[in-house]
């Protein structure tokens, strides 16, 4: 996938659910990986001709893992200089998350407690910067992976929505790449060398996302239209998949 590729489906999912308006300062929000990275770059090209004015910025929540672990380290300076390099103003916000939750806590799941704590470093950070709205870089396989896992674990059909409001902070959550596959998403960072950082924390690779995640590959495999079709019947209004009020958190 080539950057043109990438502005015409955020350009259309933006469009599809009015996702940003007229003077928006939206915070993008970094973890390093593949899929932050690509939003950033499709965030900051479309501001330049999109025909409403909007300003973006990027966060990260450094999660502290060096203080849990000094052998992980979290390298965030090809973020830096990639925002650098697009003109995008770059923020890390340290916290001790990773201690209190493997350490002190010990949690069991520590998936769960992680988000929620990441979750108001990051809508915190949002209100100081003066951003209206937070961008997360949820693609298609995310959107019908989470399905599945609501189907899985909770014994519902929904996902989360293309725009949630959040009523307490007040914030607009998008997530402009709803229309992006993972596979392309891989394909764009390897074309444009983007600076992928590895994620550190002990469990990435061992959750049930992950679970899933597999799942619907074995599932792609024997039929390659699975996934569009998921999709598609999410999206119909009939059924009413997107869950516009709660943030499900695997």
């Amino acid at each position: 996938m080539d950057l043109q590729k990438l502005y015409s489906y955020v350009r259309r999912a933006v469009q599809d659910y009015n996702m940003i308006e007229e003077g928006d300062k939206i915070a993008i929000g970094i973890s390093g990986g593949k899929d932050s990275l690509t939003l950033l770059y499709a965030l900051a090209g479309l501001r330049k001709f999109y025909p409403v004015k909007f300003d973006i910025c990027a966060i990260t929540i450094e999660l502290g893992w060096s203080k849990y672990n000094t052998e992980l380290v979290n390298d965030l300076s090809g973020v830096q200089k990639l925002c650098d390099e697009l003109g995008v103003e770059y923020h890390i916000i340290d916290t001790e998350i990773a201690p209190i939750v493997f350490g002190a806590r010990e949690e069991s799941n520590p998936c769960s407690l992680c988000a929620k704590l990441r979750k108001g470093a990051l809508n915190e950070e949002i209100k100081a910067l003066g951003c209206n709205k937070v961008a997360y870089a949820h693609h298609k396989d995310d959107v019908v992976e989470t399905m599945l896992l609501s189907l899985m674990y909770e014994g519902r059909f929904h996902t989360f929505a293309p725009v949630t409001f959040l009523d307490k902070s007040m914030i607009h959550i998008i997530r402009p790449m709803i229309y992006v596959n993972e596979s392309e998403v891989i394909g764009f960072v390897k074309k444009y060398n983007v600076p992928v950082t590895k994620s550190p924390c002990p469990v990435d690779g061992y959750t049930k996302r992950e679970y899933v995640h597999q799942v619907l590959k074995d599932l792609t495999k024997d039929n390659r239209d699975v996934k569009k079709r998921m999709f598609t019947a999410i999206a119909d209004s009939k059924l009413d998949g997107w869950d516009k009020e709660n943030e499900a958190v695997y």
